[in-house]
């Protein structure tokens, strides 16, 4: 074999070796160079193989005759080529519009083909191995793997299935039947990933996954409904008890509005009317703070309406039904005031001065209690009802019995940021500068929470959120500002 014919295959190992570096060097983040680079080479690979007369797609046992290693790799690294060539346009082409799992899935699944096709084609044409003697004897070595890799193959066609099956995409929240739920949050040829509310990370096998009962909470959206059973005493009628169990719902600010929240009696007997509040939120992972703020509420408006929570069925201990409990019909000045956080540390005789000066305010059905950038002269608190605090035309949160408001202008001489309305019938108890300002000048801490409070209802509607150390800021300013004030009134009275 003469010197050129001998350079030939060389020159077409150089050439594929250069175009493997250069192949690499352009990085993932470049597929349309990749691409280019690897047509090229393998064009330029081609021509060389066609001006040396070799022939890829045939097998000559001449070239293992003499100079194998050359011809040999030369043929070799051309078929590498082409295969990378053909896989360039598969990954860059072979694109589902919408559908990016899918695509991936049969990118995949092209890319063994190829790979597989390559492979046998190497044996043949280059090394010359009888190809039928090979698919038979691999048929029996498949049958082999096939039961020794049983399980790992029921992985492997399961999420073929749940990836054309398309049950959930990531991102997606799911719940198993057997009780597991979690966030899609990667997904592969063996196994799917659920990161829970737990923040644990759950590997599921695919097989698994395929054969559990699969609810897709995140489809068609994020909503999720929550049922919260409540047992009441029959000291009232139904309606009553349900027309208070709307007023919970329309007090919840972690709830979605629409659709509408609804309550309905499911059972009735001599100790309990039962009744179920039906709501939804905005994802899973409110579910938690959304029925406690719900459980929280029903106590409050029981109390303020005078119903009386029943006793477990079970339990041995039972009040008669056909004598309510006194304390639970309506909430006096002194229980309510108690319940306010800032007012709890008082004594009894604090609480019982600050209840006399208490004066009962009654506000009907959509009435305006204050506009938005005027200032109240009182600090209210409610003791039923609910009031809703606008932004113009936008609702921001809604207060229930037990929360109050008008501490702005009472205590800072600030204008209210939000415009406040009775979005039901409602009471308050309203307290004048006059009854609280002796508190502040006996007990401190009440003007540090107070500030806390205020500092905390001018976040809410805020977007973005105030980072902690500005709402910390803010706090110290009102602070400032309510003992500025307080100070002054004091010694003006002493002068």
């Amino acid at each position: 074999m003469d010197q050129q014919t001998q350079l030939l295959p060389a020159l077409v190992c150089m050439l594929g070796l250069a175009g493997i570096v250069v192949w690499h060097l352009q990085g993932r983040a470049r597929p349309t160079a990749r691409l280019v680079v690897q047509i090229a080479f393998f064009a330029a690979m081609t021509v060389v193989l066609a001006y040396s007369r070799m022939n890829p797609f045939r097998f000559d046992p001449t070239y293992l005759n003499d100079t194998q290693t050359l011809f040999v790799a030369a043929k070799t690294l051309w078929w590498v080529h082409l295969s990378w060539a053909v896989i360039g346009f598969v990954r860059l082409y072979l694109v589902l519009d919408g559908r990016p799992r899918e695509a991936r899935l049969i990118q995949d699944l092209v890319v063994a083909v190829v790979y597989l096709g390559v492979l046998l084609s190497i044996l043949a044409f280059v090394f010359g191995v009888p190809i039928g003697g090979l698919l038979a004897t691999s048929g029996i070595i498949a049958i082999i793997l096939g039961l020794a890799l049983q399980s790992t193959l029921s992985d492997v066609f399961s999420g073929i299935a749940l990836t054309l099956g398309r049950p959930y995409v990531l991102g997606d929240w799911i719940c198993l039947s057997d009780g597991t739920e979690g966030r899609v949050v990667s997904s592969n040829w063996r196994s799917t990933h659920l990161l829970t509310a737990a923040h644990n990370l759950v590997v599921l096998p695919n097989s698994v996954l395929a054969k559990v009962g699969l609810t897709n909470v995140s489809q068609p959206d994020e909503n999720h409904q929550i049922v919260v059973s409540v047992r009441v005493a029959p000291t009232r009628m139904p309606r009553i008890i349900v027309e208070v169990m709307n007023t919970v719902l329309d007090s919840c600010n972690a709830i979605v509005r629409q659709p509408p929240p609804t309550v309905g009696v499911v059972g009735i007997d001599a100790s309990a009317i039962t009744v179920e509040l039906q709501f939804r939120v905005t994802s899973p992972a409110q579910r938690g703070p959304a029925r406690n703020e719900v459980i929280d509420l029903v106590y409050r408006h029981c109390r303020a309406n005078g119903l009386q929570l029943a006793m477990p069925p079970e339990s041995p201990l039972a009040l008669d039904a056909t004598r309510p409990d006194p304390r639970h019909f309506g909430a006096p000045a002194q229980d309510l005031i108690g319940a306010v956080p800032i007012f709890s540390n008082l004594s009894q005789e604090e609480r019982d001065a600050l209840a006399l000066s208490a004066t009962l305010r009654n506000f009907p059905a959509g009435a305006e209690i204050v506009a938005e950038g005027r200032a109240l002269a009182s600090l209210m608190i409610i003791k039923n009802g609910v009031v809703a605090m606008k932004s113009g035309e936008n609702e921001i949160a809604r207060l229930a019995p037990g929360d109050f408001f008008g501490e702005d202008g009472l205590l800072a001489g600030m204008k209210e940021k939000h415009g406040l309305h009775a979005a039901t019938r409602l009471a308050v108890y309203e307290l004048g500068q006059a009854a609280i300002a002796p508190l502040l000048f006996k007990r401190p801490e009440i003007a540090e929470d107070l500030a806390a409070h205020l500092a905390q209802r001018e976040a809410i509607g805020a977007r973005p959120e105030l980072p902690a150390n500005q709402r910390e800021r803010r706090r110290l300013d009102l602070l400032h500002a309510i003992r500025s004030i307080f100070r002054s009134q004091r010694e003006s009275a002493k002068s």
